[in-house]
């Protein structure tokens, strides 16, 4: 789909002098813009209405009903971005919200966990022979790699990849006993959906970390719903990390929990070694 907003914010310093009359007769004010006639709209930027037809096949678009259809389109897929609310300036406002939001969101995901299919999916990995974690896109890639760490140091078998192609060839070629647990922030990532939709076919046991009644939590086994209301700010980094940082930790101690001395000989060892050859002394974390 064309997006005429962002090509007009784009190209309009390429435009002749009636073009960038009607880029910012657009721009300022699309929805009345798309209750203009061609003629109202070429009145107001005092151009002719073939000068108008002329900008609109600039842009790509067939005519100017075209030009409408996809400026609506390009307006309603970015209402925040089209004219953003007016957030924090100073660093110690922006701080303020960032932290605020993030202490909103941990205890919301506390208010919402399902703690009993936290249980299921602790049990299933801890039963397992092998764990695959499965994210792409950003946030949801960094939490494969985070449940990646948190299992290896308790001694599961466990690897993470952020690659479509190699999460569908792993999913295919994972041995029996394998459980899969994915991520997505969005819940529409339709190639995760169609691996995960494979692993099914093989048996494997399907854990996913998403959105409620999403195109990803369709194909869960054990589903941990993640459910939150994203930023009118547009620039504050969205919460949503912290709220799957959260749910990954909960899990992540309870199949520690649950393996109980096995973990622990597992991380006395990562310890014995870091102490050894890194810290010193045994205050630092398991990790860095």
């Amino acid at each position: 789909m064309l997006d005429i907003v962002g090509l007009l914010q784009t190209e309009k310093n390429a435009f002749t002098r009636s073009e960038r009359a009607l880029t910012e007769i657009v721009l300022a004010d699309a929805d009345s813009v798309l209750k203009m006639s061609i003629v109202d709209l070429a009145a107001q930027a005092d151009v002719s209405p073939p000068t108008v037809t002329r900008f609109c096949r600039r842009l790509g678009c067939d005519s100017y009903a075209d030009f409408k259809v996809r400026l609506a389109q390009s307006r309603f897929v970015g209402q925040r971005y089209f004219a953003p609310a007016a957030g924090p300036t100073s660093v110690h406002e922006i701080a303020q919200g960032v932290v605020n939001g993030i202490q909103s969101i941990i205890y919301e995901t506390f208010d919402h966990l399902d703690f009993a299919a936290v249980e299921r999916a602790a049990e299933s990995i801890q039963k397992s022979n092998y764990v695959l974690a499965f994210g792409s896109g950003g946030a949801s890639s960094m939490m494969a790699g985070e449940m990646e760490a948190r299992l290896f140091r308790l001694g599961l078998k466990v690897a993470s990849t952020d690659d479509h192609q190699l999460q569908l060839m792993r999913a295919a070629a994972a041995p029996p006993g394998t459980v899969i647990i994915a991520f997505s922030l969005s819940g529409n990532n339709a190639q995760l959906a169609k691996t995960l939709t494979v692993a099914g076919e093989y048996g494997l046991v399907r854990i996913v970390v998403t959105r409620s009644a999403s195109m990803v939590s369709k194909q869960a086994d054990i589903l941990l719903p993640v459910n939150w209301h994203e930023n009118a700010d547009i620039l504050r980094p969205t919460p949503g990390r912290y709220a799957f940082l959260a749910t990954v930790d909960v899990l992540a101690q309870t199949v520690a929990t649950r393996l109980g001395p096995t973990a622990i000989t597992s991380m006395r060892r990562i310890k014995h070694q870091l102490v050894v050859n890194r810290d010193g002394d045994d205050s630092q974390p398991l990790g860095d």
